[in-house]
């Protein structure tokens, strides 16, 4: 369970990581979407776990690419959280695939053939 100030952290991690996303990594994405769906901070605040989802499944050599400069992502956090916090964590990017699978359970429950109950059984 985390503590209020990691939840604190972690809230504001995640929305300055999206404007981050939105306005000075641009060139890192193109035309792709990311959505930062969720973040978890350790408990000494040293290391956010930062969760990606993208719309497309052909987006995921952006992930690649946003791995490859996560510390230019840091560099961004930095400027932006840096007078408010002691540390500015070390980040991990992982990708949320919650979305996908929702989708395909989604996909999964809507082909199941379920026969229509009988007048007998509803009566029970």
């Amino acid at each position: 369970m985390e503590s209020k100030r990691q939840q604190k952290y972690s809230k504001l991690i995640q929305k300055e990581i999206g404007e981050i996303f939105q306005k000075e990594v641009k060139h890192l994405l193109g035309t792709s979407f990311v959505t930062v769906s969720r973040v978890t901070i350790s408990p000494d605040l040293g290391l956010a776990r930062i969760y990606l989802s993208f719309l497309l499944d052909k987006d995921k050599p952006v992930f690649e690419k946003l791995n490859e400069k996560k510390n230019e992502l840091r560099k961004h956090l930095g400027n932006r959280i840096g007078k408010s916090v002691r540390i500015v964590p070390e980040i991990a990017l992982f990708i949320d695939d919650s979305a996908s699978y929702a989708q395909h359970m989604d996909k999964v429950i809507s082909s199941l053939d379920i026969p229509e109950a009988s007048e007998e059984e509803e009566e029970d």
